[in-house]
């Protein structure tokens, strides 16, 4: 038993393992095959469904005796996974070309699933037959199947380019793949094209293949040059929108109804989400949604006033909700079926090309076999009409015939056999000129097919020829042809008010000293009346309302941006304001502000080295929780404040910890957008006490055990920034503070 047990390395093992589980993944089930499209699944679905015989003109069968079929004789796995992924292929929604040609309940684009398999009726359209034409001609190669009964193909010759056409998306192991369905008449243009310029490049494809084209339509906005750039790497993104117009009512008021909405968005769930929006007040420019769609798309948008810009409100809507989306394009494909690889638009009608040509080679030859041998055939039927008389005595006289006239007339066996198995009606006079008929354009049909296996150039222009067929036959003006996607270039970003988006309303901002924050109704909020939780106490309390943005300051320098109308509203103490942006727990928030959303307004700020600088408040939106750094202070240093500089002020001041006071212009400082900043005191030992801004005429105010001081010369104080100050004024209290 010992001799049994290896010892392996167990990190080795499982590597191994799962590797041979992910290229399974990979290569059996997620990734399409760049040749036809494909994946396994539905490759043995299709050729299941023509083994029963379930052609485009054949009467409908039960999806269940499909599904059957294929989990009995090609793919064991779950009748539930096989049947999905029918009903997907038969969803004119969720499929640009259509494979299978369903009859009952396939489900909708509200999102309601399919009835059950035993309900429903399947069978192939004109599509999948073009996949599988020439299967039977030696075309592709087959394998056999996982019981070892029968066999599979491992492609289809694919007379469609299904890849490029129907899309696919799929996520396997470490990979997906993302393709949007393109026009067919578009891609038949760009394989043409590719054909007589094999040199061609991405840029020039795209003025034939410009964009994809999706089963629900919509309106794709995106630049060219990013399309481009997409279709050349095989990655990128596309802005897909619905498609709407204006319809006027009576007195100036208008509706917009939306005919299209984004591809693979489900209509049900996307006007719950606008409905949500509307009823949550975030969609001040809405008044009501109503669904009035059947067969067609309608979806009733109904504006606050005649007042509102269409445009205005339907950008709003994009920014909120599914009827912008983007479409992602990954072209990770199977090449040659073995090796998965990201391949440019080029790369992509490249190896279809590739493909039909080793078709049109392996169709052709099975086709010059065919010939071959009937021409052996016919020949030996000549030689049997020649010598009639002899061959009826050699069959009437002699014990073994086939030898002897395998020797008289020098025929070979298959030739021999033919003849024995000839009926005697066949021995008419007229046969014989039938024959030689025959072998005429049997030998002209194999020179041209010779001359076509010899000649590259007459090779692909065959494959042109069927790709201008392929073109008439889907054409631009069919019903299935015609493009459903409009594309256009962004135009002029739409100037969206706040309003549009949010509903302005009063409320307080209260933020405890431990961080806590929340909003409030109305301006009307009394301190003493506000409860904080035990050991908190009172921070700040600003007046704003659910328009504005808040800003926050923290000691390492960072501003950090919260939009009020997310702030926690209600009577509880709020949420950790920690929670909603990333803030190291060794810093603290020194200064929250409402933005005043005034270019012209700056804003001071100084560390507690002694550096500051002025800012613009224009540099202080911050646009992800990790919020924006401002200041960087040096190491051991921390942001001390941030005071608003008002138009009056033209003075600062500042105190350091040896109590020596400096007064300077505030001219003096820079105006910067990120930095440490200038010296604002020079100090022999210990750092910044206090700052603050103060105008000239008024002086130098501070209070001290409840009494007042007030210091109007300043002179004594006043110098040059970064210089060192003298002792600050008798009665100036001890802490350093202004």
């Amino acid at each position: 038993m010992s001799d049994t047990i290896h010892n392996v390395d167990f990190e080795k093992a499982l590597g191994e393992r799962y590797l041979s589980y992910a290229l399974s993944t990979i290569i059996s089930r997620s990734l399409p095959d760049v040749r036809d499209g494909l994946k396994p699944v539905h490759r043995r679905l299709i050729y299941a469904m023509q083994q029963l015989r379930l052609n485009p003109n054949s009467p409908f069968k039960k999806s269940a005796r499909v599904v059957g079929d294929v989990m009995g004789k090609f793919h064991p796995h779950g009748d539930a996974a096989i049947y999905d992924a029918l009903v997907r292929l038969a969803q004119d929604f969720s499929v640009r070309y259509p494979l299978i040609d369903g009859q009952g309940n396939f489900g909708n684009i509200d999102g309601d699933n399919a009835a059950a398999m035993r309900y429903t009726e399947a069978r192939l359209t004109a599509v999948a037959t073009a996949l599988m034409e020439g299967i039977e001609e030696n075309a592709i190669d087959f394998r056999t199947t996982y019981d070892g009964e029968s066999e599979e193909p491992i492609v289809f010759p694919a007379a469609f380019p299904n890849l490029l056409a129907n899309g696919a998306t799929g996520i396997a192991v470490g990979m997906a793949t993302s393709i949007p369905p393109h026009n067919v008449v578009e891609i038949c243009h760009a394989l043409m094209y590719l054909i007589e310029n094999p040199n061609a490049t991405v840029r020039e494809l795209v003025q034939f293949l410009p964009a994809p084209d999706f089963p629900t339509g919509g309106t794709l906005v995106e630049h060219q040059e990013s399309l481009i750039k997409a279709y050349e790497t095989g990655r990128g993104s596309f802005r897909l929108r619905a498609k709407w117009e204006v319809e006027q009512q009576k007195a100036g008021l208008y509706r917009v109804i939306v005919t299209e909405i984004p591809y693979q968005i489900n209509k049900s769930k996307l006007i719950e989400k606008i409905a949500t929006l509307l009823s949550d007040k975030k969609l001040p420019l809405l008044n009501d949604i109503l669904d009035e769609s059947a067969d067609d798309i309608r979806i009733v948008l109904e504006p606050k006033s005649r007042n509102v810009d269409p445009e205005v409100l339907m950008e709003s809507l994009y920014r909120q909700t599914d009827l912008e989306t983007r479409i992602s394009l990954n072209m990770n494909v199977l090449d040659g079926g073995k090796i998965p690889r990201v391949m440019s638009l080029k790369e992509v009608l490249q190896a279809y090309l590739n493909h039909r040509q080793v078709v049109l080679k392996r169709r052709t030859e099975h086709r010059l076999i065919q010939i071959t041998n009937r021409l052996e055939l016919l020949e030996g039927h000549l030689i049997a009409y020649l010598n009639i008389d002899e061959v009826i005595h050699i069959i009437r006289e002699e014990d073994d015939p086939k030898i002897v006239m395998m020797q008289k007339f020098n025929l070979t066996d298959n030739q021999v056999e033919a003849i024995l198995n000839m009926r005697l009606r066949s021995l008419r006079k007229l046969q014989e000129i039938e024959i030689r008929k025959e072998h005429g354009e049997l030998t002209e049909e194999q020179e041209k097919l010779n001359k076509l296996l010899g000649t590259p150039h007459l090779q692909w222009k065959r494959i042109k020829q069927d790709l201008k067929d392929l073109e008439k036959t889907y054409g631009l003006d069919t019903k299935i042809g015609k493009r459903r996607t409009v594309i256009t270039e962004p135009t002029d970003t739409v100037i969206i008010p706040i309003e549009a988006v949010i509903e302005r309303e009063d409320v307080t901002v209260i933020c405890s000293a431990k961080g806590w924050i929340r909003a409030v109704k109305g301006h009307q909020v009394s301190a003493e009346d506000l409860k904080y939780k035990d050991g908190d106490e009172e921070g700040y309390i600003l007046p704003a309302s659910t328009t504005d943005k808040l800003l926050l300051l923290a000691t390492n320098g960072r501003f950090y941006t919260l939009s009020i109308d997310k702030l926690s509203r209600g009577r509880g103490q709020g949420d950790p304001v920690r929670l909603m942006i990333d803030l190291d727990n060794t810093e603290e928030i020194i200064y929250l502000m409402v933005a005043r959303n005034k270019p012209d307004q700056k804003y001071l700020l100084a560390s507690s080295d002694g550096r500051g600088f002025v800012v613009e408040e224009s540099s202080l939106i911050a646009q992800t929780r990790t919020g924006k750094q401002v200041m960087t202070p040096a190491d051991g240093a921390k942001v001390l404040t941030c005071l608003m500089i008002p138009e009056e002020a033209a003075l600062v001041a500042v105190i350091g910890e040896n109590r020596k006071l400096l007064i300077f212009p505030v001219t003096d400082l820079p105006v910067m957008s990120r930095g440490r900043g200038v010296t604002l005191q020079k100090y022999r030992q210990g750092n910044l006490s206090d700052i603050t801004l103060i105008n000239e005429a008024d002086g130098l105010k501070w209070e001290r055990s409840g009494k007042q001081y007030h210091e109007k010369d300043l002179w004594t104080w006043r110098g040059r920034r970064a210089t060192l100050g003298r002792l600050a004024p008798i009665g100036f209290p001890r802490t350093n503070k202004f």
